[in-house]
């Protein structure tokens, strides 16, 4: 009576959504082994661009860290506006194009595709897709067995990025917006994340960094100064210096932000979700130095959370290059002469490097983030 072994048991325990992935890519290889790969592209509706996000076939895969606009995917482009899933029973004779993701797909030995849009409530997210070693395979048997699948890969999906959604909502409606009280602007906070996938995205082979990994340091990132929403009025938006006793009591934001961060996860049933120590991390050692000096903890070197190192960078370049109630906006050459000096001392010098050496992606962030009169 109990001897049946039920093949996605695994989609209903502690575990995270890569593992998931994998697990639901061995339940349907045992009636479809030709399906050798199973990958989910997100896309960025702010920047309009499709980044790489998980995959099943282990290091066999041909597109890590990859992103494009969409624009530049016109095959991609034509299923979000049609709305429909693709089937290409032939790979090398569908599209003989010259894009990177387009070659190595080739290059992989993948025959056959079938691409299915993401939505959740009718709002594009990205895409899934099934690749097979072999062609004409996908018939209709097939594909309806392939949408059942689909369908439940993407309520995974959508259910993943619900949970930061409630998480990120739940942490703002604590108090005021935590950006609002503070002089730094919203779009302080979109480019610095986006500074931080970047530098993310540049260490992902040194650091082995799957691109799971850099898509949470990029939604985390944003919520580092959380904590400050319970610092006064009074010392936050002082216009001139702190003196040593306001200077402690802001020190208080970072582990301020990590118990808010534990009450609101407890609170909310969110103590499980994958990568959570991703925002934890960030909250709390952000301000660490690499040399020792920086502050809760005065912990250095690799002591401090690669993310925390991360975002530390991102953070101090955007405040360099932004205005400030005490200050104009620093040059980019300027802003880089000082991350250099801090590279080593306060700053991790091969986060610091990631981001110098990528100054043509930065600069197209300042370019779609740019200052107005309101932030």
């Amino acid at each position: 009576m109990f001897e049946h072994f039920d093949t996605l048991y695994e989609l209903t325990q502690k575990s995270s959504l890569h593992d998931k992935l994998r697990a639901t890519h061995r339940s349907l290889n045992e009636t479809f082994p030709f399906i050798v790969r199973i990958a989910i592209a997100v896309y960025d509706p702010e920047t309009k661009v499709l980044k790489t996000f998980l995959h099943s076939s282990g290091d066999d895969n041909p597109l890590d860290h990859y992103q494009s606009l969409l624009e530049n995917a016109p095959s991609l482009k034509s299923i979000v506006e049609r709305g429909k899933p693709r089937v290409v029973n032939d790979l090398f004779e569908f599209d003989r194009g010259e894009h990177k993701h387009t070659q190595k797909i080739k290059e992989q030995g993948y025959a056959a595709s079938y691409t299915m849009p993401i939505y959740n409530e009718g709002v594009f997210i990205g895409f899934l897709f099934f690749n097979s070693n072999k062609k004409d395979v996908f018939n209709e048997s097939v594909l309806h067995q392939l949408d059942l699948y689909g369908h439940m890969i993407s309520l995974l999906l959508i259910n993943e990025f619900t949970s930061v959604q409630t998480l990120t909502a739940a942490i703002k409606t604590t108090g005021n917006l935590s950006h609002l009280r503070d002089p730094e602007t919203g779009c302080h906070l979109d480019r610095m994340s986006r500074y931080s996938r970047i530098i993310a995205n540049a260490l992902a082979d040194k650091y082995e960094l799957n691109d799971s990994y850099i898509e949470h340091v990029f939604m985390f990132s944003p919520l580092h100064d959380i904590g400050k929403i319970g610092i006064p009025d009074n010392i936050l938006l002082k216009p001139g210096p702190l003196n040593e006793v306001e200077r402690s009591i802001m020190k208080t934001h970072a582990t301020k932000g990590r118990k808010m961060i534990d009450d609101i996860l407890n609170n909310f049933a969110l103590v499980n979700f994958e990568h959570v120590d991703i925002l934890r991390n960030i909250a709390e050692y952000h301000h660490e130095a690499i040399n020792g000096t920086g502050y809760p903890f005065g912990i250095k070197g690799n002591e401090i959370p690669l993310e925390a190192r991360i975002v530390a960078v991102a953070d101090v370049f955007d405040a360099l290059t932004s205005v400030r109630s005490y200050k104009e906006a620093w040059s980019n050459e300027s802003a880089i002469e000082t991350l250099k000096e801090l590279a080593g001392e306060s700053l991790d010098k091969d986060c610091v490097y990631a981001l110098i050496q990528n100054m043509d992606k930065v600069k197209e962030i300042q370019k779609q983030f740019l200052e107005d009169s309101y932030g």
